[in-house]
């Protein structure tokens, strides 16, 4: 329902009234919106609000294929093979079983946009920014924009609390990549490089990634772990020496360029006493501590609270992880920050094991028992023990509402 009011003396501002207002139309909002799409008359009203004018090409989404995968059919580049190398070492994992896949932001964006565009219940607000903090009245919430008012039951918040900071994670995944493509054949496109730690500096954990598209085409990424998040100018330097070594001379043009920072291992924050509103998306549980992988985590969590909403339901956040997953991420992310030197020894450790689909599984939420156990004992035992107390007196501090 919408409305014109009289506010604050003459000037005049919209109001509308919807179920359910998501804040946010990156990964997380127009997931949830799809879902509610697919539902027609049976979904509630639905507002996204998002910031931005248009989509654009901005990032890309990578996971593990399986039958399980969501929208799978977006997939545009799959490799069969991956390596991870530092210095005169390298592991070539063969991962035919569960191709690394790749989704194009803009492909995804697309496809939300057209399945949004299906039904009158689900408003797509494009160039509409949320300027003062959401509140509470009379059973509805209410949501100040640049464009007006909204007022909503429900309120799903996809948006980050605040920008990234050091201390609110263990660790910050940043990365800057550019897409390039060169007058000649400087790659090959069965082959993704994961994790290359050649250009690593002490005391930093830095790799390079690359993602080849064909011979002439990819996408190449400098990565850093690091207590502090970084931008794109830190990490602009590593980026610019790796595409050099890779083209080998020859002439490049840059397509497009993307930025990311991702939490890594987050420190526990009190939530909402009020349920009808929920914060969701990569800061907020949406991503894997361990590895920053969101986007089929969030499909999941997609589908379950679009669910619980057509069901009359509250909007869902992210389900834990279970306590096996969680003490070995947590652990794992200490002993990186501790120790990041042995970065490197570590991840050729976890991806040389005979088998390579436990540490897909693993890596991918799907981790058995047997997973977990291969994880443990192709690890150094001894620089892991050295971790546990002080991990176990943070779960404590955390535990007490000062972690």
């Amino acid at each position: 329902m919408r409305r014109w009011v009289v506010y604050r003396g003459s000037k005049r501002s919209m109001e509308a009234e919807t179920d359910i207002m998501i804040l946010g139309g990156g990964c997380a909002g127009l997931s949830l919106a799809l879902r509610l799409a697919e539902h027609g008359a049976s979904c509630p009203s639905t507002t996204v609000i998002e910031a931005r004018s248009k989509y654009v090409n901005d990032r890309t989404w990578c996971f593990w294929d399986d039958d399980s995968a969501k929208l799978r059919h977006l997939v545009t580049h799959r490799w069969s093979t991956v390596v991870i190398a530092h210095d005169m070492q390298k592991v070539t994992v063969d991962c035919q079983a569960n191709p690394y896949a790749m989704i194009p932001a803009e492909a995804f964006y697309n496809y939300a946009k057209g399945g949004l565009a299906k039904t009158p219940r689900v408003t797509l607000a494009l160039n509409e920014r949320v300027i003062a903090e959401p509140q509470k009245e009379g059973g509805l919430w209410r949501v100040e924009t640049n464009q007006g008012f909204h007022f909503a039951k429900w309120v799903i918040d996809t948006r980050p609390e605040r920008l990234p900071e050091g201390g609110d994670a263990v660790l910050w995944q940043s990365f800057s990549g550019q897409e390039i493509e060169c007058d000649a054949e400087c790659f090959n496109p069965g082959v993704a490089s994961l994790m290359d730690f050649s250009l690593s500096k002490s005391g930093r954990i830095t790799f390079m990634y690359l993602l080849p598209f064909s011979t002439r085409r990819a996408l190449i990424e400098a990565t850093v772990f690091a207590p502090e998040p970084l931008g794109p100018e830190d990490l602009a330097g590593d980026l610019a020496a790796y595409i050099h070594r890779q083209v080998e001379g020859s002439t490049h043009v840059v397509l497009r360029s993307e930025h990311g920072v991702l939490p890594m291992g987050q420190w526990a924050r009190a939530g909402r006493s009020d349920l009808s509103y929920v914060r969701v998306g990569v800061a907020a549980g949406g991503a894997r501590s361990a590895s920053g992988y969101a986007f089929q985590r969030i499909q999941g969590w997609a589908d379950e609270c679009a669910k619980a909403l057509v069901a009359g339901g509250q909007p869902l956040g992210h389900a834990a992880d279970p306590w096996i997953m969680r003490a070995m991420d947590a652990l794992f992310l200490r002993v990186l920050r501790a120790q990041p030197g042995r970065a490197p020894e570590l991840f050729l450790a976890l991806f040389a094991h005979r088998d390579p689909r436990h540490i897909i599984r693993f890596m991918s939420d799907r981790a058995g028992p047997t997973d977990f156990a291969a994880i443990v004992f192709a690890l150094p035992t001894w620089l892991f023990l050295r971790e546990i107390p002080g991990l176990f007196h943070a779960f404590i501090n955390t535990r007490k509402g000062r972690g």
